[in-house]
């Protein structure tokens, strides 16, 4: 049977890299003016905003009795970060998305939703950062396997 913590590790690697080449694709797109770009950043936004909402649900069902000291306060920065992260990249999802359909992704429309666009990466890296602190300094979700000790020894 998967676990929270694994299913949670599983899921959150999708909207990191998808965001990240969506970004990319983006910017290309709004440089060099290429439609495919444009659409392609697109796509990989909304995908990105459907794995952080996936991966924000999942760490809630991992982080579930990690409340005390330490280890408590470094889940719940993370769970805020998470929660900026994954309602950030639904509305510049929305936001970019509706400027797509009513054709409205030139000028200061397209500059607003790449700076928005890249306020939700410095999201992400953020969430990502302190997510890596919980597992590599607080060791959460880490399961020992130690060896077994005989009574022969």
């Amino acid at each position: 049977m998967i676990s929270a913590t694994h299913l949670h590790a599983m899921v959150v690697h999708f909207p990191i890299a998808l965001l990240f080449v969506g970004f990319l694709f983006d910017l290309i797109g709004a440089f060099n003016g290429s439609s495919f770009f444009r659409q392609a950043g697109l796509s990989l936004l909304v995908l990105g905003a459907a794995g952080a909402v996936a991966a924000y649900f999942s760490g809630e069902a991992a982080g579930e009795g990690m409340e005390e000291g330490s280890l408590g306060r470094a889940v719940a920065l993370h769970e805020q970060a998470a929660l900026i992260t994954a309602v950030g990249s639904v509305l510049v999802a929305l936001l970019r998305g509706g400027l797509m359909v009513l054709k409205r992704y030139e000028g200061w429309p397209r500059l607003l939703s790449l700076f928005l666009f890249t306020l939700l990466i410095a999201s992400v890296a953020r969430t990502g950062y302190l997510g890596g602190q919980l597992v590599y300094r607080h060791a959460a979700g880490v399961e020992l396997s130690l060896p077994a000790i005989s009574d022969t020894e």
